[in-house]
């Protein structure tokens, strides 16, 4: 992890690999993934260098941090970075997992513990949420933590108002204890853009968890000033969901919900060009997510222990230079995008 070398360097949070774990199907999103199925898949992480490890509260409402927790006990503490989530706190109350309101994500962790999840932005709930995951991933410390979805697809027209609660209460609390030690950093986990833009202007955060927001499907909201802002303050931006919740793995979701017609249509764009080329789409969603400059991980979720050797392969496999000199050409990315050289 790097830190910050005098008062007016910019801090900026760093992975020590480029492919880290998301954690989010661990808490069985849109399927009840077996215990030894989820822990084998954290330890197939492991063994293949993953070091970096991302959860968050609303997972299956803490059970991907238990799940990650149990896997991870063993290994030791200082070898690995983990990250997780404040904002929503996981009671001992029972729910509905159907009925539960997740916004514009719907049924997302239906298949997750039945423990209700409220939403808390305040000092004393970012505190509190901090203790009850540290519990559940079994360990002494988190290295950095996000501020987890103060926008508008969970909370409407309310979203601003959240966002403030968030800012005068879990951003305070958390560069509190950043300055103190206890954390390495903290900033915002989102699946929007205008969130993580306000609080550059507001606050300090060392970096962003934006999902779904810096993929080869949708990038353009975040290059407008987004990336560029960030560059310049040494923010690092972890990708999560590369592949659009699936779309751009062959399958079926977009922004956690079925994928509307023209969004397939884009996709089926992308994937002729793919095929044209003999390339697998999805490692031109990774590599291209990885060649921002701004970019310090991504995070695909996986919930089999195969998936981990494919997104690593991904990452590394070759791709001509003709390929993403089409992207450009026939206006499929940003003309302001990197690419991979």
């Amino acid at each position: 992890m790097s830190n910050m070398t005098s008062t007016t360097a910019p801090r900026r949070i760093s992975a020590p690999t480029a492919i880290g774990f998301g954690t989010a199907p661990l808490g069985n999103m849109y399927r009840n993934i077996p215990e030894q199925e989820a822990l084998e898949t954290v330890d197939s992480a492991w063994q293949q260098g993953i070091r970096y490890f991302d959860a968050a509260p609303l997972y299956g409402a803490g059970l991907a941090e238990m799940r990650l927790g149990e896997a991870l006990q063993h290994h030791p503490r200082n070898e690995y970075v983990l990250t997780t989530k404040v904002g929503r706190l996981v009671l001992d109350e029972l729910e509905d997992t159907t009925t539960r309101d997740l916004g514009e994500k719907g049924g997302l962790f239906e298949f997750g513990r039945p423990n209700k999840i409220v939403y808390d932005y305040t000092a004393d709930g970012t505190m509190r949420g901090i203790e009850a995951s540290l519990k559940r991933l079994k360990t002494d410390r988190i290295d950095h933590v996000f501020i987890h979805d103060p926008a508008v697809d969970f909370h409407g027209d309310r979203w601003k108002e959240v966002f403030q609660v968030a800012m005068d209460g879990a951003a305070k609390a958390l560069t509190r204890l950043r300055e103190q030690g206890v954390i390495k950093g903290w900033g915002l986990g989102v699946n929007r853009v205008e969130p993580c833009e306000m609080a550059l202007e507001q606050s300090d955060p060392d970096g962003f968890l934006l999902a779904g927001r810096y993929t080869l499907l949708d990038h353009a909201d975040a290059l407008r000033k987004l990336m560029p802002a960030s560059l310049e303050r040494g923010v690092g931006i972890v990708v999560g969901g590369p592949y659009n919740s699936g779309v751009l793995a062959g399958g079926a979701h977009y922004e956690y919900q079925e994928a509307t017609p023209e969004v397939l249509a884009r996709v089926e764009r992308l994937r002729e060009l793919c095929a044209e080329h003999r390339v697998d789409i999805r490692a031109a969603a990774l590599q291209f997510s990885l060649a921002h400059p701004a970019v310090i991980a991504a995070i695909p979720g996986a919930s089999r222990p195969e998936r981990i050797a494919e997104n690593l392969a991904l990452a590394k496999a070759p791709i001509p230079a003709g390929f993403w000199s089409a992207l450009r050409e026939q206006g499929l990315v940003s003309a302001d995008a990197p690419l991979p050289v």
